[in-house]
């Protein structure tokens, strides 16, 4: 487990919001807003990096560099990481069930992306433990282009963990979009923090 600060609840900025919604039957919520990735898949590709693991990594930067998405329960406490780490669906080619694969995050995206396609091909159990507390889940559905995107619930009461899903690419007047969800617990993040994490994720994609 990554290192984490103890959250001081009764001095804590979110804590009438906390508390409001961490008892809730249905606390979390789901975005999906389409992104513009002409640039940044030109540029993986010229690099030869998987996309999928590229993405990965730039949304876990950008959602690590926002505090609310590093919020967790632990032990009925309220705790902030240090840093998030990587939790994936990955398929082997001509395998039609997925695996979950985890992968610590790496300052470097070179570095990140080499661990992570190492890692997804390496593993054989498709759910080889259960993930920690403190990762990213993320889920790419390349085969279709959708607008919305709901999610299964264990019903586990404190669990926060972010979801990222994206869906296949649509080309149009030169621009590539497509599909991306993101799914969050409300007792820590609010829209102004989707909406600030999916402008980041987008000027990274414009800028790389």
């Amino acid at each position: 487990m990554n290192s984490y600060t103890l959250i001081d609840e009764n001095n804590w900025k979110r804590r009438e919001h906390c508390a409001i919604f961490r008892h809730y039957v249905e606390p979390s919520y789901c975005m999906t807003v389409d992104l513009d990735v002409t640039n940044f898949l030109r540029t993986v590709r010229d690099e030869g990096y998987s996309f999928t693991m590229s993405f990965i990594w730039v949304v876990s930067k950008c959602a690590n560099e926002i505090e609310e998405f590093r919020y967790r329960f632990l032990s009925e406490r309220v705790v902030l990481f240090d840093r998030i780490d990587t939790y994936f669906a990955y398929m082997d080619e001509g395998d039609d069930l997925f695996k979950m694969v985890t992968v610590p995050f790496r300052d470097s995206m070179r570095e990140y992306v080499s661990e992570a396609v190492r890692t997804a091909k390496s593993q054989k159990a498709y759910f080889p433990a259960p993930p920690g507390i403190d990762v990213f889940s993320f889920a790419p559905i390349p085969w279709v282009s959708y607008s919305h995107i709901s999610h299964t619930n264990p019903g586990h009461r404190n669990n926060v963990t972010p979801m990222f899903d994206w869906g296949r690419y649509t080309e149009k007047d030169g621009r590539v979009t497509m599909p991306f969800s993101v799914q969050v617990h409300h007792s820590f993040v609010d829209g102004v923090h989707v909406g600030r994490l999916i402008e980041n994720v987008q000027n990274y994609m414009d800028e790389y």
